[in-house]
Order: structure tokens, then C-alpha cells, then sequence
């Protein structure tokens, strides 16, 4: 599964692995818990390779409560307004922004850490600080299972409002989903947002990374030519703008090309209109895996 070459250049000196992993199609009986790993060095230094081996599909789920208040509705249109808060990703947690600032790596762990909980050997963990496996929770997205942060849960359902809303045009459905990883697979000192459960994959299987490992950069559409780098996934662009309206990064806009990838990088706080969280259960199981894991 890795490549007998280096396929990305780092940045600042950084050397990573790639942010994501490909999953089977979800199934519809809970699956064994997510084991990744990371294979051999590729001679002559690093690689970018996904995070995760195949079959690595998440857990069945139960559907997340909603949060804040009812949307208002727009009298003008006749249809509910949305309570979700529209915004950018924060700039200094995007990777093509970190890497390339003193010290921005270690400022987007830290972030991450007092903001979504330590794993293990990343971060200064305050005195009462948590591991990011109790605030891990199930949830769907687009009628798929999924595991994630309890914090962005409320983005994903503004996201899937979204899509539903305004991608009518570009019928695309889904067929599987990966969210919480349990290992870290990059390398050189960074650390990918799937170990904080705040990024998502969607269709790994059908949806590049041009510039990760075999079997990702093997993809016929790696290999042809393309005008943008969405025309190197099946996903359509609608459902980019609508997951980039509410805090997500796109991977397909680094240099990896990851066009599977969603992270959360906008304000927790800021998600819905009003503050309140939904109060997901935790899975008890996620602790174990994630601690042996790490």
C-alpha cells in the first residue's frame, strides 16, 4: 500500500502522511472497530500515503440531536431559514498555511488540543484536559454512519442542509463514510485532523488523492487531464461549496489533492445561531480503541 517514491514536497521541512483513509461501503451491522496502521518507509525518506488501510468503514450510528433554536422562516422564500452561522475556515489551522509559518504546526496542535481534547504525544494537555475519545460520538451524514467529534456534529447537519437545499442540480449519493481515525499516520511532527474526529472522507474509493500512495494516485482520473482539481473526483463541486460554507476545509485544494477530504476548521462555537451543543452519547467502546491505538 505505500509508494516506492516520494510523491509530495514538504513544507518547512515537514514530511506527512496524507489525510485519509478508504472505506468500504457502510455496512448495515456494526463492523469491527477501525485498526489503522502505517506501513514501511518508501526508500530514500517519507511518504504521503492515506491514513488508513481499505475496509475501514465506521460504526453504526445513531442519528445526532439537532441544536439551537428552531430556524425562523423567510416569509420571502416560504421555506424555513437556516440556523446555521456561515463561515470560513480559520486560516492559521489550514495546512498549506501552517506548514509553510514558524511555529504554525505547533500552534494548530495546540489549538486542536485545548479546543477537542489530547492524543497521546501531541500538544500540552492542561490539568483537567480529556483525550479526544470521550467527546467521540456517533452520528449520520447523508443517511450514512459516521463517527466524529461531538463538537461538529451540528456542522455536518448545516452541511447535509445544505446539499439538500442547494445541490437538487448535481445528484450525487454517497456510499461511504470515514471520520475518526485511532492512529496517527502522518509523519515529520504533524498530525491529521481525522485522530481529533473533526474530518470526514467521503467515498474514499470513488474520490482522489493524486498526490498520496498507490492505490489512490492510481486512479484514472490522476491521470488525465484535468482543468480544476475538482475534475479529479466523482463528488460534484456542489457539495464542496456547500461543506465550505460552514467551517470545512477542502482537501482538494492542497497540494495532496485529497478531493475526498473534509476537515472542520471554523469555530465550534460559532456553528449554530444559538450555542447549545447537541448531548450525543458516547460510545464507551471508542475509549479503548482510541487509547490502545495512540
Amino acid at each position: 500500500m505505500r509508494a516506492p517514491r516520494l510523491l509530495v514536497p514538504a513544507f518547512g521541512g515537514v514530511f506527512a502522511v496524507a489525510a485519509c483513509a478508504a472505506a468500504a461501503p457502510a455496512p448495515a451491522v456494526a463492523p469491527a472497530p477501525i485498526s489503522a496502521g502505517i506501513g514501511p518507509l518508501p526508500e530514500g525518506g517519507s511518504a504521503v500515503s492515506p491514513d488508513a488501510p481499505f475496509n475501514a468503514p465506521a460504526a453504526v450510528v445513531v442519528e445526532a440531536a439537532d441544536a439551537g433554536e428552531p430556524p425562523s422562516t423567510d416569509a420571502s422564500a416560504g421555506a424555513p431559514a437556516s440556523a446555521c452561522n456561515e463561515q470560513s475556515p480559520q486560516d492559521f489551522l489550514v495546512r498549506g498555511n501552517f506548514l509553510k509559518t514558524p511555529g504554525g504546526n505547533q500552534r494548530a496542535i495546540q489549538y486542536r488540543t485545548d479546543t477537542y481534547g489530547f492524543f497521546p504525544g501531541f500538544g500540552r494537555p492542561g490539568p483537567d484536559a480529556r483525550p479526544v475519545s470521550v467527546s467521540v460520538v456517533d452520528t449520520t451524514f447523508m443517511g450514512l454512519p459516521v463517527r466524529m467529534h461531538k463538537k461538529v456534529v451540528p456542522a455536518l447537519a448545516c452541511v447535509e442542509e445544505e446539499i439538500r437545499r442547494s445541490c437538487a442540480d448535481h445528484p450525487y449519493t454517497a456510499h461511504a463514510l470515514a471520520g475518526i481515525r485511532f492512529k496517527n499516520t502522518y509523519r515529520g511532527g504533524e498530525v491529521t485532523n481525522h485522530i481529533y474526529g473533526i474530518a470526514i472522507d467521503v467515498d474514499p474509493n470513488l474520490n482522489t488523492c493524486c498526490g498520496c500512495v498507490k492505490p489512490w494516485n492510481d486512479a484514472p482520473r490522476c491521470h488525465r487531464p484535468a482543468k480544476t482539481e475538482y475534475d479529479r473526483m466523482e463528488m460534484p463541486e456542489c457539495w464542496v461549496h456547500a461543506f465550505e460554507r460552514y467551517g470545512f476545509y477542502w482537501l482538494g485544494h492542497d497540494v495532496l489533492q485529497d478531493t475526498m477530504h473534509y476537515e472542520f476548521l471554523g469555530d465550534p462555537d460559532r456553528i449554530r445561531r444559538s450555542s447549545p451543543l447537541p448531548d450525543a452519547g458516547v460510545d464507551a467502546g471508542v475509549d479503548a480503541s482510541m487509547d490502545s491505538g495512540g
